[in-house]
């Protein structure tokens, strides 16, 4: 990823803008250190959303699913059933 200094951003921040929007992301470095990462607001929603529902009709959660291992669990707590 190419580092860009902080004067040469403020100099150039017009065409740098257009580039990231365009796909190429940067970063901005302040005396060598790099400081942000520029990248289009678009990139992030790009990535492949998790599917809450890949499993449907696949598998069944038991009605005491709340309750699974209470006593397990309990026990080292000092809890008494």
């Amino acid at each position: 990823m190419r580092k860009i200094n902080i004067h040469e951003a403020r100099t150039h921040l017009s065409r740098l803008v257009d580039e990231a929007a365009a796909g190429e992301a940067f970063v901005i470095a302040k005396a060598g250190k790099p400081m942000v990462k520029v990248v289009a607001l678009g990139s992030a929603s790009r990535r492949k959303s998790r599917r809450l529902d890949f499993l449907k009709g696949q598998i069944t959660v038991p009605d005491d699913f709340d309750r699974m291992g209470e006593g397990e669990i309990a026990g080292p707590f000092g809890a008494r059933k």
